[in-house]
């Protein structure tokens, strides 16, 4: 997870109707995340070939009320069965790219890499980290990022769908060094690319978990 402050005024043509830019100690995030699904299983049915994948999202943080959630400007993963369940079932924004991962453990040591495209489109992110994790502080910024438990999508005939999103709390390892390396530009445009292309404000491993991720709602 690399988080970026970011200029709240960029990301209100993104803000879903009925939600306002979430803050964290005065400052808007946006943040590049890399995961792998696995065991993974559509309205309790299993899809063959499509239990294990990965997926890199860029996103930033709302709230509705008390509700604290996420949107999604970008999700890529590399199946395209995928995007096609993710856009009917939520009208979320992906887009199907090659990709590969690889994460290695000693000890306290950790690696993690994401990369995604090819040649001149090729897209990576890394983090390494060596110390102890942890369950997030109160009031914190790793439990600002990783404590989100909604999820918000402008719908393509206008509307916001709502979808509650629910997982234990991560454990989280500040990372040591991280970056990213690619063509920002192409996946996300001008001003996502410049922010990423400075060093993250912050970025930590986060210890996976089961997540359920239930049927959204149109906001009335």
């Amino acid at each position: 997870m690399l988080n970026y402050a970011f200029e709240p005024a960029l990301l209100q043509l993104f803000v879903p109707a009925g939600t306002e830019i979430d803050h964290f100690a005065g400052k808007a995030y946006v943040s590049l995340i890399g995961f792998e699904f696995n065991k993974t299983r559509v309205f309790g049915q299993s899809i063959p070939f499509h239990q294990s994948f990965e997926e890199v999202n860029l996103r930033f943080y709302v709230r509705r009320g008390e509700k604290r959630g996420v949107v999604f400007v970008r999700e890529l993963v590399p199946k395209l069965a995928v995007i096609a369940v993710a856009r009917l079932v939520y009208g979320e924004n992906y887009a199907c790219v090659p990709m590969s991962h690889r994460i290695e453990r000693d000890d306290n040591r950790a690696i993690a890499e994401y990369s995604w495209g090819s040649g001149p489109d090729g897209c990576a992110i890394s983090a390494r980290s060596s110390g102890e994790g942890y369950i997030p502080e109160e009031s914190s910024l790793s439990q600002f990022i990783t404590e989100e438990y909604w999820g918000y999508a402008v719908q393509r005939h206008g509307g916001t769908m709502e979808y509650e999103v629910q997982h234990p709390k991560w454990k989280v390892t500040e990372a040591d060094s991280a970056h990213f390396t690619g063509n920002a530009e192409r996946y996300y445009g001008v001003d996502f690319a410049k922010a990423l292309d400075k060093a993250p404000d912050s970025a930590f491993l986060a210890e996976g978990s089961t997540v359920t991720v239930f049927k959204g709602s149109l906001l009335p």
